[in-house]
């Protein structure tokens, strides 16, 4: 997986929750899982398709999720009903937006499907990357836990 992929996610989801969270947003260490993976509670997932192919997936608890849309609404969520479902979809929406514009700016051309949200407990995600690992950033939101941003892409095979 080349860096030039990588990076444009990483600054821009370090970007979009700093707005929303200025004084709690920490990047963690950069690790690498397997593509099939469980997942945390709650995940959106984007996928990628064109000159490179993959998916990015935003991953956190449920409580994360719930702190998150709150705060994002302004208001405090004690399940994750529609609106909190949507605000939790629309941030992976912004930061996915932020990285591909970055991403056409260097000349990659690719499409993005809309965030799909999944929830639930003892779930798992797996994509057919073949021997492609995912490349994880968390996001560390103080109180509030983590966001793992979650790159599995290639470059397209032809």
């Amino acid at each position: 997986m080349r860096v030039e992929y990588i990076n444009p996610f990483v600054e821009s989801a370090y970007n979009v929750l700093k707005e929303y969270f200025p004084d709690a947003v920490k990047r963690g260490e950069i690790y690498l899982k397997p593509t099939s993976m469980s997942i945390m509670g709650v995940a959106a997932l984007v996928g990628l398709a064109g000159d490179v192919e993959g998916r990015v997936l935003f991953d956190m608890t449920k409580d994360t999720a719930l702190q998150v849309a709150g705060t994002m609404n302004s208001e405090t969520f004690t399940v994750l009903d529609e609106l909190g479902k949507a605000t939790i979809q629309e941030l992976a929406n912004m930061i996915t937006a932020q990285a591909v514009t970055k991403l056409h700016d260097l000349g990659f051309k690719f499409d993005l499907t809309p965030p799909a949200l999944f929830t639930g407990e003892n779930m798992e995600v797996s994509t057919n990357l073949g021997q492609v690992e995912a490349l994880v950033v968390p996001m560390e939101l103080a109180s509030m836990g983590k966001i793992e941003v979650n790159v599995a892409i290639r470059e397209r095979i032809k």
